[in-house]
């Protein structure tokens, strides 16, 4: 570990960001520039001590999924993110995992769109990051580990991830799942992560098995779909897609026309967030 390289490198990837860069209020006039270190350990989810002393040269080394955040807090490129690992002392990312960095540019969408639900997948349906509307929309998924981080392992095992969709778009979104996991199974390989999640669902999913079979094909998110919200019921919204070059990673933005109901749901959702309100008669659990 090259704690020198290391801390010079994330002073000056800091200091190149602006807050309007990551989604962040400028607020006061900054006596230094760039990003203060506080944002930067909140963006990647650590203390703002933990960060300091890294950047102080004084820091443990980082963990491999600690350089992941700090990766993505910072926006950094697939380059950086491999330079970041290696001055930390660790090897980086083997090419199967790159989808777990997400693309700076998607993100630099991302960090603008605050009013209405989005968020970027990997190939495999895994979020890789979302905003507060996606949060209160789609719940917060990053409890998952393993396979069940991928949307298409989920809803073919879990009943439970199937409640956010009318039952009659059940049938339309299982084929959905299966034509994008063939997509990345062709580019990915049978020996890579997408080999792995199509034999465990093979093995798992009689519907899955059946689906497979037929060999559809395709990068689909269905440009018009009808959500489920526990507190809101049925919200009619519109997809939008932005991909990566390489079809990698998707950003997924979720938007309501004007003056319609779906579009007062939204409002509304933003208020919510996370709140639950129990219905009358629902007995409440801690």
């Amino acid at each position: 570990m090259d704690r020198s390289a290391l801390a010079d490198f994330l002073r000056r990837r800091r200091e190149a960001l602006q807050p309007r860069d990551v989604g962040l209020p400028t607020g006061a006039r900054r006596r230094a520039p760039g990003l203060r270190r506080e944002e930067v350990a909140a963006l990647a989810a650590m203390s703002a001590d933990y960060y300091t002393r890294l950047e102080q040269r004084r820091g443990p080394q980082p963990s491999e999924q600690m350089l992941a955040s700090l990766a993505r807090a910072l926006r950094l490129t697939t380059d950086e993110r491999d330079y970041l690992f290696q001055v930390a002392g660790h090897t980086p990312p083997a090419a199967v995992s790159v989808a777990a960095h997400v693309a700076p540019a998607l993100l630099r969408v991302l960090d603008r769109l605050d009013d209405t639900p989005a968020l970027i997948l990997s190939n495999l349906g895994e979020p890789l990051v979302q905003n507060r509307m996606a949060d209160a929309l789609f719940g917060d998924g990053s409890h998952h580990t393993g396979l069940a981080r991928s949307e298409a392992y989920r809803w073919f095992t879990d009943p439970s991830a199937r409640s956010r969709y009318p039952e009659e778009d059940h049938d339309r979104h299982s084929r959905t799942q299966v034509a994008n996991l063939r997509a990345a199974y062709g580019s990915m390989g049978p020996r890579s992560r997408a080999g792995e999640l199509v034999r465990a669902l093979r093995k798992a999913s009689t519907e899955f098995a059946e689906l497979w079979e037929r060999h559809e094909v395709a990068r689909r998110f269905e440009d018009h779909k009808t959500l489920i919200h526990p507190e809101l019921g049925p919200i009619e919204l519109d997809c939008q897609v932005l991909f990566t070059e390489d079809q990698s990673q998707a950003l997924l933005v979720l938007t309501a026309p004007p003056h319609t109901e779906a579009h007062e749901k939204l409002r509304l959702l933003s208020v919510l967030g996370h709140q639950h309100f129990p219905i009358p008669g629902e007995t409440s659990f801690p």
